[in-house]
């Protein structure tokens, strides 16, 4: 079952409120848009960017004593290519990002004193062939079951995980320190939109500055 199935009301605060405010803080990370499209294309801009190579995006989302991590990156962030995997060194690339993705204690570093413990990942990726079916994510399959004509006809590659951690002492989250730059080098930077007790908060990481001060 997928975390966003559990968690309604984190999903709804990670898929809402949090874009609203992370496109008008990041503005200027994406002036590579044409800004004049109107407020339509608002949301398309931001659900897009993740496409843009070299940019990760990551929402954190707390209620209570829950923290939520939903992260979308570009497949040539992860494993260096947006296609399904053309021969076996290409297959071992994918595995090895799959396996480290459903390790947030690999991607993320909370403070001890937060006491927070990992509960549930949910990691699914379209770098699929038409026969690859049965080996991939069936809570992310039915999404693309009937776009795979659009797939051969250049949709991005994308990989998307969330993360849910308890943690029973949340109050002293002041914090979060990401080693995505160490395990997939060809990001250049990851947007963080988080909505919780310490406020709202739009940041860019990057290799030299991976830690969110919340």
């Amino acid at each position: 079952m997928s975390i966003c199935n559990k968690k309604t009301l984190l999903c709804l605060a990670v898929s809402g409120s949090l874009f609203s405010v992370s496109y008008a803080a990041n503005a200027n990370d994406h002036h590579d848009h044409n800004h004049n499209d109107g407020e339509h294309h608002e949301s398309e801009h931001r659900h897009h960017d993740a496409h843009v190579h070299g940019v990760v995006e990551t929402n954190i989302a707390q209620d209570g004593d829950h923290l939520l991590f939903e992260i979308t990156a570009p497949g040539a962030d992860v494993v260096g290519f947006e296609h399904a995997p053309k021969d076996d060194a290409q297959k071992q690339v994918l595995a090895n990002a799959v396996k480290t993705l459903n390790n947030p204690n690999l991607i993320f570093t909370l403070p001890e004193n937060a006491k927070c413990t990992f509960e549930e990942a949910h990691v699914s990726h379209n770098l699929v062939n038409h026969n690859d079916h049965d080996e991939h994510d069936h809570d992310h399959d039915h999404d693309h079951h009937d776009g795979e004509h659009h797939k051969e006809h250049g949709k991005h590659g994308e990989f998307s995980a969330q993360y849910e951690y308890h943690c029973e002492a949340i109050s002293n989250l002041d914090q979060i320190e990401t080693q995505w730059f160490t395990h997939f080098p060809h990001t250049h930077k990851m947007t963080i939109q988080y909505l919780g007790d310490a406020g709202q908060k739009a940041v860019s990481l990057t290799p030299k500055s991976s830690v969110i001060t919340l």
